[in-house]
């Protein structure tokens, strides 16, 4: 258990780290080559976009995962093989359907966003993005099918590869074709912004060669274990279906949740804003907080993604034999290398964030400020991410449904109070509650049902705690020193200060951890031997 889950996060983990990354990093020439006021069109398209698509995939590849992981574990190979041939027609029709409906409620939307003259975009033009970024709802539910069989089979590469193929196309086309529109073409960056949305689609087709190419590969072995199988239930398409669409609400929540608190900021700030003569600057701060450092804050959550991708499959085959050991176990483990590589992320991002954003974007005050509020939020959506997998896995899906609601609820009523308070902070605190609350609620839950409760996790928890306060003097100490001796100056400069200050802070954490006999006890015994001809070990 221990191993195939910590394998299969690692892999996702890997695969959804070089994406996440790509997708920050093209953001530094893509701004460069729009500018500062013309990106926040680009972040009006993929909101929508993002809960369109949700609906589209109704949560498919978790959902379908699960469903082929459970018949597996009953060595019933056909059901999952008669649900991905269903599935992949099914996927179809929602991608036309949902292309149809996003591409038709573009100007409804825009008239939602403008909200006051004053502001920097058009109706016609937060239309148009919208219209333009619909297309990949064509391409992108064909994926998800796919990908949740093969991480039913606990094959995570072609999720993680066709994720990061996908990435790397769209941003070939993003900035080649940003670039000339630009510089060649001589058309305004707000039509760039268009194509940029546009090569979503393209990027897409290029995963779909990706996962068919997978297919080819594994399909001997699917169809050794199908011959091997005994006879397959009985299970009718719509028995199959009633099955699969009763995970599905709660996979969507889990999806959709993140884009749901964002379309909340776009419906409601710029109105906000403007209550308190802020018009002027409302798509630009909003621009920061939901593309520019959101980008930003969900890099430490790949790691949480990860983990639910491959805990869901191996808790639903625990819950399905009824090993009440093994879900303990994976509870212990993912709870605890959750904190340990998400908290010092955390912290990197909140004390260099001035550094950051001028790395990545330019000097701002503002959006540093943004970035240093809103990265401790990351945490709470990681905790999120893995707590609903937990309720998914253990088939407690209305709670998901109820405490996602009532947290985005909590969102709902306090945003435009505390924005009107705090401006940017008050849309982050808002999040932050919302949040929260979800999160409390998941755990209550987790525990009335299972039973679940851990001393030695929590122990841990305080010790990955203490050891990143160490971290956080050292890491602050670094920058003090270095920016007493020359501040930042530009982009390369940041850059140095960053890197600098990750190495020190990274050798601490690591040091300490390994010293403590941390490390070896969450990673296994294949570190272990590392650290004992390196006397590190305890």
């Amino acid at each position: 258990m221990s191993s195939n889950l910590v394998k299969g996060t690692a892999i996702l983990t890997i695969g959804l780290f070089l994406s996440k990354a790509l997708g920050l990093l093209y953001v530094i020439p893509f701004y460069a080559i729009v500018g500062e006021e013309n990106i926040g069109l680009y972040q009006y398209a993929y909101i929508p976009y993002n809960i369109a698509l949700s609906i589209a995939i109704s949560g498919a590849p978790l959902a379908i995962s699960k469903f082929v992981a459970k018949y597996n574990a009953l060595g019933d190979y056909e059901t999952g093989r008669k649900m991905l041939r269903s599935g992949m027609l099914v996927m179809g029709l929602t991608g036309v359907l949902s292309f149809l409906t996003l591409y038709f409620l573009a100007e409804p939307i825009a008239h939602l966003v403008r909200k006051s003259d004053e502001q920097i975009f058009t109706i016609e033009e937060i239309t148009g993005v919208i219209r333009w970024v619909s297309y990949a709802l064509l391409a992108v539910p064909m994926m998800s099918i796919v990908r949740g069989f093969l991480q039913g089979y606990q094959k995570m590469e072609p999720t993680a590869v066709s994720q990061l193929v996908e990435q790397i196309v769209r941003i070939v086309v993003v900035l080649v074709g940003g670039y000339i529109v630009v510089n060649f073409m001589h058309e305004s960056p707000r039509i760039a912004v268009n194509f940029a949305v546009f090569a979503a689609f393209i990027g897409a087709l290029a995963g779909l060669v990706v996962l068919y190419k997978y297919w080819k590969s594994y399909q001997p072995e699917f169809d050794h274990l199908l011959a091997k199988s005994p006879p397959a239930e009985n299970v009718s398409i719509k028995d199959m279906y009633s099955e699969v669409f009763a995970y599905i609400l709660p996979f969507v929540l889990v999806g959709i949740i993140n884009p749901l608190y964002q379309f909340v900021d776009m419906i409601t700030f710029n109105q906000a804003m403007a209550s308190i003569g802020l018009a002027k600057v409302s798509d630009i701060y909003l621009s920061m907080l939901n593309f520019l450092t959101h980008k930003i804050v969900m890099i430490p959550v790949m790691v949480a993604t990860g983990f639910s991708m491959a805990l869901i499959p191996v808790i639903t085959s625990y819950y399905t034999k009824r090993d009440q050991n093994g879900i303990t176990r994976s509870l212990d483990q993912t709870f605890q290398i959750l904190f340990f590589l998400t908290l010092p992320i955390v912290i990197g991002l909140m004390t260099l964030s001035n550094e950051f954003y001028q790395f990545l974007y330019q000097k701002n005050e503002i959006g540093a400020e943004v970035l240093a509020s809103y990265a401790p939020v990351a945490i709470l959506f990681g905790m999120y991410t893995v707590t609903a997998a937990i309720l998914q896995g253990i088939n407690r899906h209305k709670w998901i449904v109820f405490t996602s609601l009532v947290g985005l609820l909590f969102k709902l009523v306090l945003n435009i109070p505390l924005i009107k308070l705090f401006e940017t902070n008050g849309a982050i605190a808002a999040t932050a509650i919302g949040y929260a609350i979800a999160v409390g609620l998941n755990l209550f839950v987790i525990h009335k049902t299972l039973h679940y409760r851990s001393k030695m996790v929590v122990r841990r928890i305080l010790l990955i705690g203490l050891l990143n306060a160490v971290m956080f003097v050292a890491v602050l100490f670094t920058l003090k020193g270095l920016t007493a001796i020359s501040p930042v100056g530009g982009k390369v400069h940041a850059f140095m200060y960053i890197a600098i200050c990750a190495a020190i802070g990274g050798a601490v954490y690591g040091l300490l951890s390994l010293k403590l006999g941390l490390a070896q006890k969450l990673f296994g015994e294949r570190l272990t031997k590392y650290t004992d001809k390196l006397g590190l070990g305890r």
